[in-house]
């Protein structure tokens, strides 16, 4: 007979929980409590009986429906004539451009809410139509919480201002039935982070912490009709925007001379003529015609006029008169201030920067790619591009040998920092801004590009940025050549840079920013 044996087997335990798990249950416990509660703030907002909130709540949405309200305002800031303002428009309309294109086709997306209810919403304060896409988030938070810091990172005071209004915009969504509050959040939390990311790629245009002096003002004869005013003007500069500052100049300025440059005229000679018998010396043309006109007007010790007639006009637009009316009412006002010039070598004029190596290859092909792309990844694109398929330069800078591709110097200092300044506060500070990206070193392209993007390229061992008053290099290999002001420039072996502090008289309003 079979004997039957009883084998034991202890019971598996089983395995410990690591503290550290995620409890899924506990998770969707978590998630539900918060969509009650976000539910019960919705109600408790929607039901409140509040004159104010039913006659202001509708209107401020209904503002804010495809930005109309944040567009209004930029427009207001722009036509202010504040540079700052300007800045701080357009720095909000590109954040919030972005914030509703990553909030319309990614976040709404990403999970389905359904709206809620309109119900408890009293009658007079409910939206006439409520849109029917994904709840979550707020598309108009978004759009408000963006602008509003976007301006803010530009000028404080208007965006800590426009803060305030972009709470009662996301108030007004919650009190018209059209999300509920913890969309309002979400909405926030994505303009907030674009607008802080933006900041990052493309910093704000803001003053440098140093000391400078009041501006050096000129004591002058007002000329509101242009008496004793020689003006040379080329019609053909800024593809035809020279023909167009000849006919306001010559309505401005009727007791005014003017010299028209034809093809083949010698613009130095017409200008040195000039300046025999002119007692302010004027010019309307690109910034290389003007640093020459510079050259004149410091040689004879005249005053100068700058008519915007070129295709960027870099040093008018630095100076405060974008248009020709600003140079015209400074005439007026016999308003003359000391501005600073670089100088090449003791004899060559620099007016905004000079550059060797790629740098000028390296603009003109951001400034193609920005009509495609953004400005940060058009730098970005262009910087690499020009650092892969440039030969580089070597040059000893205090003894030590440098090789760049990319090498940029400004008289005055610039803003914002890195590879793509866009422009200049002052023009009396008594600096040179210098930025040098070394190259010759494993995966620079990579290394610069994932700087960028970060937002710490000044932290980069290869990026260099310096301010002072006076440069020199020496080309290691063979004269290189340098570009100034827009124009390809002489080679040079030896190469010294000096400030002519506040050297310059030119005519400009009383700075406005």
């Amino acid at each position: 007979m079979a004997r039957i044996v009883d084998v034991y087997r202890p019971r598996r335990r089983p395995a410990a929980r690591n503290r550290f798990d995620w409890d899924s249950s506990g998770l969707r416990q978590i998630t539900r409590g918060l969509g009650t509660l976000d539910a019960e703030l919705f109600e408790t907002i929607a039901r409140s009986q509040s004159p104010a909130l039913d006659a202001s709540m509708r209107p401020l949405s209904r503002a804010a429906d495809h930005s109309k309200l944040w567009l209004a305002i930029a427009a207001g800031m722009a036509l202010s004539g504040r540079p700052a303002a300007q800045r701080a428009a357009a720095r909000g309309l590109g954040t919030l451009a972005v914030t509703s294109l990553v909030t319309n086709q990614i976040a709404k997306r990403v999970r389905n809410r359904a709206r809620p209810t309109t119900t408890s919403v009293p009658l007079e304060r409910r939206s006439h139509r409520l849109p029917t896409s994904n709840s979550l988030p707020s598309g108009h938070s978004a759009s408000a919480a963006a602008f509003a810091l976007g301006v803010g990172i530009e000028h404080g005071p208007t965006g800590l201002a426009l803060g305030g209004l972009a709470g009662l915009v996301g108030l007004s969504r919650v009190a018209t039935g059209a999300h509920y509050p913890g969309d309002v959040v979400a909405g926030f939390g994505i303009g907030a982070c674009i607008a802080v990311l933006g900041a990052r790629l493309v910093p704000p245009v803001t003053a440098h912490s140093i000391a400078v002096p009041s501006p050096t003002r000129v004591p002058t004869e007002p000329r509101p009709r242009g008496a004793g005013v020689i003006a040379v003007i080329n019609p053909a500069s800024g593809s035809g925007t020279g023909m167009r500052v000849l006919d306001e100049v010559r309505t401005s300025l009727p007791d005014a001379e003017i010299i028209e440059v034809a093809e083949g005229d010698d613009i130095e000679a017409l200008l040195r003529d000039a300046a025999t018998r002119a007692d302010v010396l004027a010019i309307a043309g690109g910034d290389g015609t003007v640093a020459t006109a510079a050259q004149v007007a410091l040689e004879t010790d005249l005053p100068l006029a700058v008519f915007p007639g070129g295709t960027y006009n870099h040093f008018a637009r630095d100076l405060g008169v974008p248009t020709v009316a600003d140079t015209v009412a400074a005439l007026a006002a016999g308003s003359v201030i000391g501005v600073d010039v670089a100088t090449l070598n003791d004899h060559t004029v620099i007016l905004n920067t000079a550059s060797i190596g790629a740098y000028p290859h390296f603009v003109r092909t951001r400034t193609r790619l920005q009509h495609k792309l953004s400005r940060p990844i058009a730098t970005a694109v262009a910087m690499t591009a020009t650092i892969r398929r440039t030969r580089p330069v070597r040059i000893r800078v205090d003894g030590r040998v440098i090789e760049t591709s990319l090498f940029l110097l400004g008289n005055s200092l610039y803003r914002p920092s890195g590879f793509a300044p866009s422009r200049r506060l002052r023009l009396d500070d008594g600096l040179l801004d210098v930025r040098i990206l070394e190259v010759g070193h494993r995966f620079v392209a990579i290394r610069m590009l994932g700087s960028l993007i970060a937002g710490r390229l000044e932290r980069s061992p290869f990026y260099h940025e310096v301010q002072v008053p006076e440069f020199s290099f020496t080309a290691v290999d063979e004269p290189v050549v340098v570009a100034h002001d827009g124009e390809i420039g002489e080679s040079y072996r030896d190469a010294s840079f000096r400030v002519a502090y506040r050297a310059l008289r030119v005519f400009a309003p009383i700075a406005k920013d």
